[in-house]
C-alpha cells in the first residue's frame, strides 16, 4: 500500500506556480483508507449474517491484477510476473470468494445491478480465461439483468477474438486505457501498448457492435506538451467515443516515478504543474462541448444524456458494492472493508475456507453523510433536498462555513437548494473536498 507523509494532498497556493509533488490528489472514498483497521473486521461478519436490505442496489467489483508491464505512474495492486498456473489459481480463488459471500444472508439471492472489472488489466486474460471467470461468478451472482457491465482494457491486449468474447459475455461498456496517443510518451511512461494498437482495438470494438466505448486520457504524463495534448484531443474527438474520462497526473508514493524522485533527491515531479494540467483538461472539455458532449463530472464527458456511469452514480448515492480479488475494496451496509493486499495471503485465505478481509471501518451516520456529499460534489452539483430526505440534514447548513469560503474564492455557488461548482472549481474539486472532512481526517495519511 501507499506510504505517505503527514500531508496526503499537494499543497496549492493561489497565484503561485503549483508544482506537482508526491502525494495523493484524487479523493476516492471517505473516510480515508488509513483509518480503516483489522480491529473492526468482526463487524463485517456480523453484517453478513444479517438480513439483506430490500431497497439498496448491489454492485460487484472484480479486481484483475495482471499486467504486461507496470506503468511508471501506476499505484494499483498489479503483478507482471504471474504464469498461467498462478493466474488460473487466482481465478479459482475469486470464484470461490464469490461463492463464500453468496452463502451469507446479507448477500444471498441478491442480483447485481452493475458489475465492474478493473485492474490491473482485465483484458490481460485470454478469451477462455474470461469465459471461465464470467461463468464461474455468475453461478453465485447472476447478472443477466444487470444494467451495466463495465470492463477496463489495455489496447494492446485486445485481439479480435477477445473483443468478440467480451461482447458475447454481455459487457456493456468497454473502457480503453489510451492515456495518450503519442508513441514516445507511451514508451517513456512505460505503457505496455503502442499508438498503432489503439485504432486497431477501437475499430474491432466498433465492428462487433459495442454501444458504449470509453476512452481514458491522462493530462500531464511525463513528456506531455501543449501540442501533444491538443493532438490527443483532436484524435479523441475524431474517434467519436460515447464517453471520455480525463484524469490529471498525480504521483502517489508507491509509483516508479516517485521512487526515481526519491533516489535523485527531487521534490518536484517531472510532469506539468497543476495549473497547466487544469488548463489542459479545461481545453479538452471545451472542445468536447463544442462537439456536443456533456460534462458529467470532474473527469467525464458523454455524447448525450443517455450515456450513463451507473457504477459511479450508484456507489456515490449509497449503493452496496462487493469487491472480489486481491486488495479489492467493498462497501456494504455502511461498512468499508478491503481484502488482503498481497497475492499469496489473499489466495491462501480463500483456499483455507476464509473470507480474505484485511481491514475495515464502520461509518457513523455523520461519516456516511460526508462520504456521499464529497463524492457527489465530484459531479459538480449537489441537491440539498437529497440529503434532507435521506439523512434529515441540510448540507447547506452543515457545511456552511467551507461552502462560503469556496464561494468567496470563486469555486462554487448556492442557488435555490443546489450547490454547484463552476468549471474552475470542478477542475480542482479533489483538493477542495478536504474542507468538508471531519477534523480528525484532515492532514493525515490518505491510504
Amino acid at each position: 500500500m501507499t506510504e505517505q507523509t503527514s500531508h496526503n494532498l499537494p499543497i496549492l497556493h493561489e497565484g503561485k506556480r503549483e508544482e506537482t509533488t508526491a502525494g495523493n490528489y484524487f479523493v476516492a472514498n471517505y473516510p480515508p483508507f488509513s483509518f480503516w483497521s483489522p480491529d473492526q473486521n468482526v463487524k463485517v461478519h456480523d453484517l453478513l449474517s444479517s438480513e439483506a436490505p430490500t431497497n439498496v442496489p448491489l454492485g460487484l467489483y472484480i479486481h484483475i491484477p495482471f499486467c504486461r508491464k507496470r506503468c511508471d505512474f501506476c499505484y494499483f495492486k498489479v503483478y507482471t510476473d504471474k504464469n498461467s498456473r498462478e493466474i488460473h489459481r487466482y481465478l479459482d480463488a475469486v470464484i470461490a470468494e464469490a461463492a463464500r459471500y453468496a452463502q451469507h444472508p446479507y448477500l444471498a439471492d441478491r442480483a447485481p445491478r452493475f458489475v465492474y472489472f478493473g485492474g490491473g488489466t482485465p483484458s490481460y486474460l485470454s478469451a477462455q480465461q474470461l469465459e471461465y471467470l464470467f461463468r464461474g461468478l455468475q453461478r453465485y451472482f447472476a447478472w443477466d439483468r444487470a444494467e451495466e457491465i463495465a470492463f477496463e482494457c489495455e489496447p494492446g491486449t485486445l485481439q479480435e477474438n477477445k473483443i468478440k468474447a467480451l461482447r458475447e459475455l454481455g459487457v456493456t461498456r468497454l473502457s480503453l486505457g489510451v492515456e495518450n496517443f503519442d508513441p514516445t510518451i507511451l514508451e517513456i511512461n512505460n505503457r505496455a501498448h503502442r499508438a498503432v494498437e489503439i485504432d486497431r482495438a477501437y475499430n474491432y470494438a466498433r465492428e462487433v457492435g459495442f454501444q458504449q466505448i470509453n476512452i481514458d486520457l491522462i493530462a500531464g504524463m511525463v513528456g506531455e506538451t501543449q501540442s501533444n495534448w491538443e493532438s490527443c484531443i483532436e484524435k479523441t474527438i475524431a474517434m467519436k467515443p460515447e464517453s471520455v474520462t480525463i484524469y490529471q497526473m498525480e504521483i502517489p508514493f508507491n509509483t516508479t516515478i516517485y521512487q526515481r524522485m526519491k533516489d535523485g533527491g527531487q521534490e518536484i515531479a517531472p510532469v506539468a504543474d497543476w495549473r497547466t494540467k487544469r488548463r489542459w483538461v479545461e481545453e479538452a472539455f471545451a472542445h468536447l462541448e463544442a462537439e456536443g458532449y456533456i460534462i458529467g463530472s470532474a473527469y467525464t464527458a458523454v455524447r448525450d444524456k443517455s450515456v450513463e456511469f451507473l457504477y459511479r452514480d450508484a456507489l456515490w448515492t449509497g449503493a452496496d458494492m462487493l469487491g472480489l480479488g486481491v486488495s479489492s475494496f467493498s462497501h456494504l451496509g455502511g461498512i468499508h472493508f478491503q481484502n488482503e493486499h498481497r497475492f499469496e495471503p489473499y489466495v491462501e485465505s480463500i483456499e483455507a475456507g476464509n473470507l480474505p478481509i484485511h481491514r475495515s471501518m464502520v461509518l457513523t451516520p455523520e461519516e456516511k453523510l460526508i462520504r456521499e456529499f464529497v463524492l457527489q460534489m465530484k459531479l459538480g452539483h449537489v441537491e440539498d433536498a437529497y440529503f434532507r430526505n435521506k439523512f434529515g440534514v441540510s448540507v447547506i447548513d452543515r457545511f456552511r462555513a467551507p461552502l462560503l469560503e469556496h464561494a468567496e474564492n470563486g469555486y462554487v455557488a448556492i442557488d435555490n437548494g443546489t450547490i454547484r461548482a463552476n468549471r474552475n472549481g470542478l477542475l480542482q474539486i479533489d483538493r477542495l473536498l478536504h474542507a468538508f472532512f471531519l477534523d480528525r481526517h484532515r492532514d493525515a495519511r490518505y491510504a
